[in-house]
């Protein structure tokens, strides 16, 4: 007879969750002592306000519970920024609310607006958070595939992206700049989003963590869903602290949007984290209200250490895709021998001494990705180099 301690306690939905292949890289990295271009997180600290701030806020006594939306400062930051820096306008007292990073915001909204067997549209290769959220809510995940195409570019065919959209479509969640392509979704490809999603009366979730990480060489600028012609009211959109300002370790993020929108999502979100970072949530306002020269060095400087990576993987023999933002870099790795990408990146450190990230892990058609992987440059400058020395022993091993 079977019994509760024969069986997985977890239930069935998570099941195809294991351990994510973040953890299993930077693992592996650390039994190696491989370079670790796997985990996209900077090796480098944030700007000295935003800690100096963070600093004062803990020896000033701002360590209890904070409001559950977030601190007045925080949110009247946020809605300052994106009226700065987009022209989106959002009153902070009721349309923006602070959560535990983009990751919290995202599966808050998700658990908030769908419900068991809404369909939930989202573009493939996508962040790993994002299919785990969608089976925590019982929702159904509807991918639309990002392929590469002329000139190093991903792109979607707009007749796979209309036929996703049906009956059942609750919500499309749509990342841009994208990881882990480092696209940059066009103005025709969002106008094309934002009619269907009014079509068939659809809310957008959108993730715009790497909104200051567009480089000045990509098709397009970044340009919010939420701007497009009837999509501020159906949209929720989530940035954060982490990549902007390089302390992914915070975990401060934020969700903007309509009032009603909004606190479906707070209604949510508090009974998962409650609140969160009440010290750090001062000094992400500082750093939200840093002048345009912060954040075009923080482009600039990333946008050089990409140029740095490409010529390397390049060199390599890798057939890389240039990206138009984020931290990473995809390259097909069948210019040299592969055909698996997980294989291949589990056999890397051993080759190299480099540690990357399998792309397929996050495509539903796993054949779609199975030979790109992902390299993260968000690295010291004298780290990437060293990867590069040790990456170009593969053109002649």
């Amino acid at each position: 007879m079977t019994t509760t301690a024969d069986v997985d306690p977890l239930v069935a939905r998570m099941r195809p969750f294991g351990t994510t292949i973040f953890a299993e890289m930077s693992a592996l990295a650390v039994r190696t002592g491989a370079v670790n271009l796997g985990q996209g997180f900077p090796d480098t600290d944030g700007p000295p306000e935003m800690l100096a701030a963070a600093a004062e806020a803990l020896r000033s006594g701002q360590n209890q519970y904070p409001p559950g939306p977030g601190i007045p400062a925080l949110r009247a930051a946020v809605a300052a920024h994106q009226r700065r820096f987009w022209g989106l306008e959002y009153d902070p007292d009721g349309e923006v609310v602070v959560t535990a990073g983009a990751t919290e915001a995202v599966a808050a909204a998700i658990l908030a607006l769908c419900e068991p067997g809404d369909e939930v549209l989202c573009f493939e290769p996508y962040y790993d958070s994002y299919a785990a959220s969608i089976a925590l809510a019982g929702a159904v995940r509807r991918p639309v595939t990002l392929r590469p195409a002329t000139g190093g570019r991903y792109a979607f065919d707009p007749d796979a992206l209309r036929a996703t959209f049906g009956p059942r479509t609750r919500l499309a969640l749509l990342n841009s700049p994208h990881n882990p392509t480092g696209k940059v979704f066009t103005p025709a490809e969002l106008t094309l989003i934002a009619e269907l999603c009014q079509e068939h009366d659809a809310y957008a979730v959108t993730d715009e963590v790497y909104e200051h990480l567009v480089f000045t060489d990509a098709s397009a600028p970044h340009l919010p869903l939420a701007t497009l012609p009837g999509m501020r009211e159906r949209t929720l959109r989530i940035s954060s602290a982490g990549k902007t300002f390089s302390c992914t370790g915070w975990k401060v993020g934020w969700a903007s949007g309509p009032a009603r929108l909004v606190s479906a999502l707070l209604r949510v979100k508090q009974f998962l984290t409650f609140v969160n970072a009440a010290p750090l949530q001062p000094a992400a306002a500082v750093a939200l209200g840093l002048p345009d020269e912060y954040f075009a060095g923080l482009r600039a400087g990333m946008q050089a250490r990409r140029d740095q990576l490409v010529e390397g993987l390049n060199d390599a023999g890798f057939d890389v895709l240039a990206p138009e933002g984020t931290y990473f870099v995809t390259a097909d790795v069948t210019p040299l021998g592969g055909r698996d990408g997980v294989a291949f990146c589990r056999s890397l450190p051993q080759r190299c001494g480099v540690v990357a990230v399998p792309t397929q892990v996050f495509y539903d058609d796993a054949e779609a990705g199975r030979r790109l992987v992902r390299f993260a440059f968000c690295k010291r400058p004298e780290v990437l180099t060293e990867a590069v020395t040790r990456l170009r022993r593969l053109a002649v091993g």
